[in-house]
């Protein structure tokens, strides 16, 4: 047992009184109140509604919405959306032509003529102009009042294009040149960085933009403008060989479709691109040299003569090829705002006129080659010949000549030529049969084969409908029309040998890929014989070495000279009544060994002579000496034939 008792438990008793008579509480006891304390007050309660009502509510009103959120996204994702994807793509991608690099005109050496540059297409996104996209109303038309002077355009129309609606495009100006879009650039970058800084400064230049493109540049100005045209607005050739050969030199065009955002490209969204294909360059037959001195004389002359217009031809004898085609007045086709609405074709081929006494080479031709006469025929010439119901009569009066057939060519008389002309037959009908063979032969009513635009075939009637006066006229050159190619291409016949090659204005084309493909052969046509041709050549020398004949002022020291030389009647196109005359020249060189041809002619010369030999006999000398040289070729040795012009009675 523990020496330690375990505690007693204690037993609760009654409770002993307190002193003052209170009690001590006790367990269980009620708490004593305090003297002064009053009752415990029982707290306020705030009953609160019940919560579902409004529950309830707020659960329809978010059921309301997202049933709302639900119809439209199912309108959006299945009802239309192919709509909204198109509308989409529409307003994110946009896409632009690809414009082919236009190919190069060159001369025979390889020299441009023409040639394209690299330009813009100053363009612009009209939903960049808006109020929304600037927060100012008059955005399109601030942006026209900087555009429009720089860009030489009305502003009115500028601010129009600048406010079209559904279109993320519009074209501005059609190429321009980079110091252009620069100046654009410029001033687009300077209000940028304004905006920048300034919140009351609008860019509103940021919509405009410059697509790359071209533009044609030709280096020569007016040279040879009449035979390569010019390219319209629109990129395409509207007139000359750039038209004719619009198709080659143009390319195909390419296409691109890519991603946009703030009239940028965004370069990391894919692009789809249809490269462009370059045009193909055309290497023409003339000879820039010789084309410049052709045209330098020919528009001299014109001047000086104050005459309507003139055209000089130079051909190769041998190959048909044209190695000058010129015009005056011509235009420049760099600035086609100050040209000429007139001037702006090729009077070399469109023109159809009279010849006049260069025709006679063709009579000639058909007397000797069907035998009906020689050089040295008698032709006895009357100072008036009466035929049909009219009275003919030669240039000048004069006593009666005793001329050969030789004589008659080189004095040009028309009444020797009528008289030599009406051996060709029994009958005149039938002369005037045979005649008119000889005309076709030597392409006279027919296109030169040069395919040019507007090229006139000239007029030659069928025999059976000439007139009684044409039947006496057409052998010297009146009644009939033709123009300047035709009447070259006559006098490089008889050069040729008496084959008639069809003049050529294309050598060949090379391709994008460097590749020369040269221009079809020429057709090639025997007109009359070889011996025949040579005659007429010694015949055409005394028209120019004979102190008789009417060219003297074409003759060449150290060259053989074969040439003729003609005086029409001129119609005036206006009223379709003869006015003023046709003044021309037509001959080769070297006369033995022909190698060149030139063709002159002055429409309606009103200062000084109109007499072909007078006014287009120099400029014949000028431009084939010029040619003569260029080409190298060496002077003739042997001396003229100097066949006889007239004869004693």
């Amino acid at each position: 047992m523990s020496d330690r008792e375990p505690p007693r438990r204690r037993v609760p008793g009654p409770a002993r009184p307190v002193p003052g008579g209170r009690r001590r509480p006790g367990p269980g006891a009620r708490p004593v109140r305090r003297p002064g304390a009053g009752r415990p007050q029982a707290p306020s309660v705030i009953r609160l509604g019940s919560p579902r009502p409004r529950l309830r509510m707020v659960s329809l009103a978010l059921t309301l919405v997202m049933a709302a959120f639900v119809v439209r996204l199912l309108q959006v994702q299945a009802v239309d959306a192919g709509a909204y994807a198109a509308k989409a793509e529409q307003n994110r991608y946009v896409g632009r032509t690809l414009a082919a690099e236009r190919g190069g005109i060159t001369d025979r050496n390889g020299v441009e003529l023409a040639t394209s540059v690299d330009a813009y297409d100053i363009t612009a996104d009209p939903t960049m102009f808006t109020r929304e996209a600037t927060k100012a109303g008059d955005a399109p038309e601030q942006a026209a009042a900087l555009l429009g002077p720089i860009l030489n355009e009305d502003m009115d129309s500028v601010a129009k294009k600048l406010r079209t609606r559904n279109t993320r495009y519009v074209l501005l100006a059609h190429r321009q040149t980079p110091q252009v879009w620069k100046q654009i650039k410029d001033l687009k970058s300077t209000l940028g960085t304004k905006a920048e800084t300034d919140t009351n400064t609008v860019n509103v230049l940021a919509g405009v933009l410059a697509v790359p493109a071209s533009k044609r540049v030709y280096p020569n100005g007016d040279l040879a403008a009449g035979i390569l045209g010019w390219v319209n607005a629109d990129g395409k050739g509207g007139g000359g060989i750039e038209q004719a050969l619009n198709k080659q030199l143009a390319g195909k065009d390419g296409k691109i479709r890519y991603a946009q955002s703030g009239g940028r490209q965004v370069p990391t969204v894919g692009a789809t691109e249809t490269p462009a294909v370059a045009g193909s360059d055309v290497e023409l037959t003339i000879d820039r040299d010789i084309q410049w001195a052709a045209q330098n004389a020919i528009t001299e002359q014109v001047k000086k003569s104050k005459a309507d217009r003139g055209y000089v031809m130079v051909q190769d004898t041998r190959t048909g090829e044209i190695l000058a085609m010129a015009n005056s007045p011509g235009f420049d086709p760099n600035d086609l705002s100050q040209a000429n609405s007139a001037a702006m074709g090729n009077a070399a081929l469109q023109d159809a006129f009279e010849p006049g006494s260069t025709a006679k080479l063709m009579s000639m031709a058909a007397v000797l080659e069907e035998n009906a006469a020689t050089p040295d025929t008698h032709v006895v010439v009357p100072n008036r010949l009466h035929r049909g119901d009219r009275l003919f009569q030669d240039d000048i009066d004069h006593s009666t000549w005793y001329l050969t057939l030789n004589g008659v060519l080189a004095k040009s008389s028309n009444i020797g030529t009528i008289l030599a002309t009406g051996q060709l037959g029994k009958t005149q009908k039938e002369a005037n049969r045979v005649l008119y063979s000889y005309l076709r032969k030597f392409g006279i009513g027919s296109h030169t084969g040069l395919d040019f635009p507007g090229e006139t075939a000239g007029i030659l009637a069928r025999p059976d409908a000439w007139s009684t006066s044409q039947q006496y006229t057409i052998p010297f050159g009146q009644g009939v029309s033709i123009n300047a190619m035709q009447a070259a291409s006559v006098y490089s016949t008889i050069a040729n040998g008496g084959v008639r090659v069809e003049p050529t204005l294309v050598r060949g084309t090379k391709g994008p890929d460097g590749r020369f493909t040269p221009a079809a052969e020429p057709k090639k046509t025997r007109v009359v014989s070889e011996k025949t041709a040579k005659t007429l050549a010694q015949m055409l020398e005394s028209v120019v070495d004979d102190e008789q004949g009417t060219g003297n002022k074409a003759r060449i020291p150290g060259y053989r000279v074969a040439g003729k030389t003609g005086t029409a009647n001129r119609v005036d196109p206006a009223t379709g009544k003869y006015h003023g005359y046709t003044s021309s020249f037509a001959g080769f060189a070297p006369a033995d060994k022909p190698r060149v041809t030139v063709y002159c002619a002055i429409q309606n010369a009103t200062r000084g002579s109109y007499f072909g030999g007078q006014i287009c006999g120099p400029i014949y000398k000028q431009v084939m000496e010029f040619a003569l040289k260029t080409l190298q070729v060496p002077p003739t040795g042997a001396q003229p034939a100097r066949l006889p012009v007239s004869f004693s009675p």
